[in-house]
C-alpha cells in the first residue's frame, strides 16, 4: 500500500481550515471553557470516526445495513438544516435559556462539538468512504495500525486550526463574522445539495437519466 497517499487524500478530505467559519458560528455564545471543551470533543470524535473507519467501517455499515449513499443524504440534510440557521445569523444552538442552563446542556452532551461539526462537516461520508477503500487494501497489522496513526495526525490538524480560530474571532468581530456567517451558509448549502444530489443519485440511479 502506498504510505504517503492514504494521508494526504485523508488531510484533503478532512480540510479542517475550512470548517474555520463553521466553529465560530456554533461557539459563539460559549465561555472560553466551553469553546476548550467544544475543541477537545471535536478532535476526539474525528480520531474516533476515522479510527472506527478504518478498522471497522464496512463491518458497521453492513451490520447496521446503512449505504454511503444513505450517509449522504442524511448528512445533506443537516447540513441544509444547519445552513437555514446560518444564513439568518442565528447560532445553531440558539434559545432563550440562560447561560446557566446552556452550560448544563453543554455538560450533559447535548452540544454541536460532535454533530455537526465534527460530523458531518470534519468527518463526513467522503473520510468514512476514504478510510474504508484505503483499508481494504491495507495488508496486515502494519497497515491498519498506520491507518490509526493517519486518523491521529488528522485529529491533530484538526486540534490545531479549531485552536487558532479564537485569534480569528477577535480580529473579525460580531459583524465580520455575522458578514462571515451568512456567506458560509450559501456555501454550505451548497454543499449540502451535492452530497444529498450524490447520495440521492446513489440509491435511484434513475434520477440521472
Amino acid at each position: 500500500m502506498d504510505y504517503l497517499k492514504p494521508l494526504l487524500t485523508l488531510l484533503a478530505v478532512l480540510n479542517p481550515i475550512g470548517v474555520i467559519p463553521f466553529f465560530i458560528h456554533f461557539t459563539s455564545r460559549l465561555t472560553p471553557a466551553q469553546r476548550q471543551r467544544t475543541i477537545w470533543v471535536s478532535t476526539l470524535t474525528v480520531f474516533l470516526v476515522i479510527a472506527t473507519s478504518a478498522l471497522a467501517g464496512l463491518q458497521l455499515l453492513r451490520f447496521f445495513g446503512i449505504s454511503i449513499a444513505s450517509f449522504q443524504v442524511g448528512g445533506g440534510v443537516l447540513l441544509l438544516i444547519n445552513a437555514v440557521q446560518m444564513l439568518n445569523a442565528k447560532p445553531a444552538d440558539s434559545s432563550d435559556h440562560d447561560l446557566s442552563q446552556a452550560t448544563e446542556k453543554l455538560d450533559a452532551g447535548d452540544s454541536v462539538a460532535v454533530s455537526p461539526l465534527a460530523v458531518p462537516l470534519i468527518t463526513g461520508p467522503a473520510t468514512i468512504s476514504t478510510m474504508v477503500i484505503y483499508a481494504e487494501k491495507s495488508q496486515g497489522f502494519a497497515d491498519q495500525a498506520l491507518l490509526v496513526g493517519y486518523a491521529v495526525v488528522g485529529a491533530l490538524a484538526t486540534f490545531a486550526c479549531l485552536f487558532a480560530s479564537t485569534r480569528i474571532t477577535r480580529f473579525l468581530g460580531q459583524t465580520g463574522i455575522n458578514v462571515m456567517t451568512r456567506l458560509m451558509g450559501l456555501v454550505l448549502a451548497a454543499i449540502g445539495v451535492e452530497i444529498m444530489a450524490d447520495g440521492l443519485g446513489k440509491l435511484f440511479p434513475a434520477l440521472l437519466r
